[in-house]
């Protein structure tokens, strides 16, 4: 009963156009108010132990860090080490979009930055190129979508908060299925520019491909940065984060000298924008899930699975159509944290991998990305090709179902998210 009262008042409030970190708060106070007697002392105590994690600090760190590359030239170095080495193939310049996406998300680890730092450069080439405009807008906004689960991953850090898991498990856990992905996509990318026969480039010399290494190697670095380090045990996923805002610092300003001194201000602001966006959503979802769990409502749930005898394929597909529904309405911050406190606590009783668990929930966050009408991929692909959304819709759709098929092997297939982990010692 209490479980259906806390969700008519969160729908009540965001049916009204009420941004969801607000409802959420909102929801606690009226529920806490008018159907509980839990002391506010309680409520303030939980409010500050939530969110004063370690973890939650490499989160404006990363975002810093993708910042800077993004206005820092790297991405466009990125895109040239791509195409040199696949431009030759059929539908070349998507296929270096796609790898330069792959490229771009080991260093920035957001979604809507991959996007924007790749998409800008990409998609005039693309046009100019001989590319229809739809085709060059479907491979962008789906590949794109790496960006939260190729590590490091903003939303990967939120899972790690909301449930407790070691964040460096996640990231090497997300290595593999990120490059599966990757190949999907691609592969995609390469069969519809055989079918239609789209543009393909010169195939490049060994001494272009070297020099457009050379001349990227600065922001791939970042990469071995990154994972070298925690994989090392050098620093913790927190201070690699904090390691690759500084690195991202020096390379856009002093290495590349894309980025003036009189920029890092503006760069600055814009990031410690977006992080206190996030932290204050994470702040509300903390209430949130003491709420539910007060309430005893992933409990509940999980006793009525297990004595209904709804076993790990049910339970499994279950979350995957619940999530690719939140994602209609939601962004995937929100998604996460919300829907992670309720759903683990059942995979956990059902024997599920935590750091498994994580890696489904991460793609279907891709995956509501890039589908209408919140995905917030499609928005700022818009804002980048001047297509509509339901244009953008029909353009995405050989990519959109591409990535479906993958989430279920990503789902029934728990080997290719926990062997990289496994084979490292990190589980």
């Amino acid at each position: 009963m209490n479980a259906a009262i806390i969700f008519l008042i969160l729908a009540a409030l965001m049916l009204t156009g009420m941004p969801v970190s607000i409802s959420l708060g909102l929801t606690v106070l009226t529920f806490l108010f008018g159907f509980t007697d839990v002391p506010l002392e309680s409520v303030a105590l939980k409010l500050f132990t939530g969110i004063e994690k370690f973890e939650i600090m490499a989160i404006p760190f990363f975002i810093l860090a993708g910042n800077f590359l993004t206005h820092g030239g790297v991405a466009r170095r990125m895109i040239n080490f791509a195409t040199a080495m696949v431009g030759h193939w059929h539908g070349g310049l998507g296929l270096g979009g796609v790898v330069a996406c792959a490229l771009f998300a080991a260093v920035s680890g957001s979604s809507p930055a991959t996007v924007v730092a790749i998409g800008s450069i990409l998609l005039p080439a693309m046009v100019k190129a001989g590319f229809p405009n739809r085709f060059g807008a479907g491979v962008i906004t789906t590949s794109g979508a790496l960006g939260i689960l190729i590590p490091p991953s903003i939303v990967m850090v939120m899972y790690a908060v909301a449930t407790n898991t070691s964040v460096g498990a996640l990231f090497m856990a997300g290595v593999v299925p990120g490059l599966a992905l990757a190949a999907v996509l691609g592969g995609v990318t390469w069969w519809r520019a055989r079918k239609y026969d789209y543009p393909r480039l010169p195939k490049a010399s060994w001494a272009e491909r070297w020099r457009a290494f050379r001349e990227s190697a600065w922001g791939l670095f970042l990469i071995i940065v990154v994972m070298g380090g925690i994989y090392a045990g050098i620093f913790t996923p927190t201070e690699a984060a904090a390691m690759s805002a500084v690195y991202a610092f020096i390379v856009a300003v002093f290495i590349y000298k894309d980025m003036r001194l009189k920029d890092v201000p503006r760069v600055l602001l814009s990031s410690a924008n977006m992080s206190a966006m996030l932290l204050y959503i994470i702040t509300n979802a903390v209430l949130f899930s003491f709420i539910m769990t007060n309430e005893n409502i992933p409990q509940a749930l999980a006793d009525w699975m297990l004595g209904n005898g709804l076993g790990v394929v049910t339970f499994l597909l279950a979350v995957n159509v619940i999530l690719l529904l939140a994602g209609n309405f939601m962004e995937p911050s929100s998604i996460m944290l919300i829907f992670a406190p309720i759903l683990f606590p059942v995979a956990m009783k059902l024997g599920i991998d935590p750091i498994h668990f994580g890696i489904i929930m991460v793609v279907n966050m891709e995956i509501g990305m890039c589908h209408p009408p919140v995905g917030l991929n499609l928005y700022v692909a818009s804002g980048i090709t001047k297509m509509g959304i339901t244009e953008l819709t029909v353009a995405v759709w050989p990519w959109l179902l591409a990535m479906l098929g993958f989430l279920v092997v990503v789902t029934y297939w728990p080997a290719l998210s926990l062997w990289f982990p496994r084979m490292l010692g990190m589980m």
